[in-house]
């Protein structure tokens, strides 16, 4: 009778293990077909079998004969699921926790386990493993499922501790988890187990590939290129993709790039471009390698090429039936060197580091207004200028190239689809100075509009309306009261600091357009009171302080031009200029009202101070 029993259960184990073959084999047919469909519904129907036959399995009380056929059933439905899925979930920690739960049952230690998490379920079961010699093979490809839950949960320290477990070091002394990963050996697969879709040394070598890259891609992120080159070149030397080679090749140029060595960046980023067709992030570190090297030429071939490359639909080629390193990667970080955004934000900084800015500005915003309807709304970071920020940028490069025509016409539509705004005006400075609302970017870029319509009519020649256009764009300015500092709480420090220094710096840049125009026009007196308003307003903006002198010495103020000369002297000497983060447009517009012979007008005058006044 008892004979009779073993031939039935040898029989049943028989079947079960021909059925995991079975479905094993025709999950790798899946992964060859090139139909689509044939290939998912393929996929899926062996998905399915898994689960049945797990079920069956897991109906029966823990048997040690039974359990490497359970584990290793147990091991190929977790890797396809989550491969057709392309990602993990709280479902297969379940599945890994259940698989523990039915080797601890085999060695009757149901009773304390009931009470343990995960990690400390691996404690115990890798403590009877050494009793349990046949698990020893399903155990590892087990620790190798785990790891890759843990890796793209980022639970570092489980994995860690998992591992050194594993590797039978109790100590604690070492916590470099590319180390333990390295150490770890699992045993050889027998030639008569079970099938399986990915074995325990396949998924060590994914592990490897992919914290390493992880690893050094987070130290490149943190400003430690140095260290990050030793994990780039483990991830480039290890089981690595093709499309995670480019990644990890300009990275590698990256990192290359900021420690001074331009010619082994190049030459990471050209071995990138040759792997494959993800040619966006070598284009976009290649054109900052170019700036750094001051080759602008090179710089925007290389910008108007990734503009190319973002066009192009990326062809991505269908996923294993396997736990591959690119599911084990961190979603994308804009942070990251390697996010090189979209299309229209390539245009962007094409447009802003290119000669013919105006054109590339009339392309991109060609590409928002035909994409969608544009958000009107704080810009974003880092990614890059809101829409309205786009209308001004490009408005100040076709004054630049000397088309004011076209200029005041880009104006006049962001008007237009700012005028809604307009008698709400008072409510969105009260609301921003409260802290209640978003800060007040609508009125800046209202105000900055009149402030760039009055230049470019100072370029047409019509002098009367750009003074009513500076007066328009006073007018709004001066509306606004910068943000209550005891009020600070209420909102985004930082971007409240950005936002005031934006308003200084606009009601300074159309004061002194205002006062040069009445210079032009002989009204030294009122062009006086302008210039003395934006060293108030501005006091930390030393051409404020020129015009002043300027037109004090003309109206032959002397006392007070001297007196004004020490003091710009004395804040000369005593600090330098603060750094300010301020909007391209308006960085851009006061380089034009910066006077190109400043250094030469204050030495003029020093000279011609009495002696008894000189330094």
């Amino acid at each position: 009778m008892s004979r009779q029993t073993t031939s039935v259960g040898s029989s049943c184990l028989d079947l079960w293990r021909e059925k995991n073959d079975r479905l094993v084999r025709q999950a790798k047919v899946a992964q060859n077909s090139g139909l689509t469909l044939r290939r998912q519904q393929l996929a899926q129907d062996a998905l399915e079998g898994l689960r049945g036959l797990l079920h069956s399995l897991q109906g029966l009380p823990a048997a040690v004969p039974v359990l490497p056929l359970e584990l290793t059933v147990t091991c190929n439905f977790i890797i396809l699921r989550a491969s057709l899925a392309q990602g993990f979930t709280e479902d297969q920690a379940q599945d890994i926790q259940r698989s523990l739960e039915r080797v601890l049952e085999t060695q009757e230690q149901q009773g304390p386990r009931l009470e343990q998490g995960l990690r400390e379920l691996w404690d115990s079961v890798l403590r009877a493993s050494c009793l349990l010699p046949e698990l020893l093979s399903a155990l590892h490809r087990l620790v190798g499922l785990q790891a890759a839950l843990w890796l793209s949960a980022d639970r570092l320290g489980d994995l860690a501790l998992l591992l050194e477990t594993l590797n039978g070091s109790q100590s604690g002394a070492s916590k470099d988890l590319l180390l333990l990963l390295k150490t770890w050996s699992p045993p050889a697969e027998e030639l008569d187990a079970p099938l399986t879709l990915q074995d325990a040394q396949g998924l060590k070598d994914v592990l490897l590939t992919a914290f390493a890259y992880r690893q050094g891609l987070q130290e490149l992120i943190t400003g430690n290129p140095d260290k990050a080159l030793s994990s780039l070149h483990e991830a480039a030397s290890g089981l690595c993709p093709r499309p995670v080679l480019v990644q990890v090749y300009t990275a590698l140029g990256s990192c290359h790039r900021k420690m001074g060595n331009p010619q082994r960046a190049l030459l990471y980023l050209v071995a990138a471009l040759k792997e494959g067709s993800a040619w966006g992030p070598p284009l976009l570190e290649a054109s900052r390698l170019y700036q750094q090297l001051g080759d602008t030429t090179a710089e925007l071939e290389s910008l108007e090429l990734l503009v190319e490359a973002l066009n192009v639909p990326c062809s991505s080629k269908a996923p294993q039936f396997l736990i591959e390193v690119e599911l084990l990667l961190p979603p994308p970080d804009l942070a990251s060197p390697l996010h090189c955004g979209t299309q229209s934000q390539t245009k962007h900084i094409l447009a802003s580091r290119a000669g013919d800015a105006a054109e590339h500005y009339l392309d991109l915003l060609a590409l928002l207004l035909d994409s969608s309807e544009p958000r009107f709304s704080p810009p974003p970071s880092p990614p890059g200028p809101c829409m309205p920020e786009v209308f001004l940028e490009a408005a100040v490069a076709l004054i630049q190239a000397g088309r004011a025509q076209d200029a005041l016409t880009l104006c006049e539509e962001l008007l237009s689809r700012t005028s809604s705004l307009l008698p709400k005006m008072s409510r969105l400075w009260e609301d921003a100075r409260k802290g209640t609302k978003e800060l007040p970017y609508c009125p800046l870029w209202v105000s900055a509009t009149h402030l760039l319509q009055g230049q470019a009519w100072v370029q047409l020649g019509a002098q009367k309306v750009a003074i009513s256009e500076f007066s328009r764009c006073l007018e709004l300015l001066f509306r606004a009261t910068p943000e209550e500092k005891e009020q600070g709480a209420a909102f985004n420090c930082e971007q409240g600091c950005k936002s005031d220094a934006a308003l200084q710096q606009l009601r300074a840049a159309a004061l002194i357009s205002r006062g040069l125009e009445w210079v032009a026009s002989g009204q030294d007196t009122k062009a006086l009171q302008d210039f003395l308003l934006s060293v108030q307003m501005c006091p930390g903006n030393r051409d404020t302080y020129f015009h002043l002198l300027q037109t004090l010495k003309r109206l032959d103020r002397r006392d007070e031009a001297t007196a004004l000369w020490w003091r710009l002297e004395a804040q000369t000497k005593g600090s330098h200029e603060d750094a300010l983060s301020l909007p391209l447009y308006l960085e851009s517009y006061l380089s034009w009202i910066r006077p190109s012979d400043r250094d030469a007008f204050l030495e003029e005058f020093r000279t011609s101070l009495p002696k008894s006044c000189d330094l």
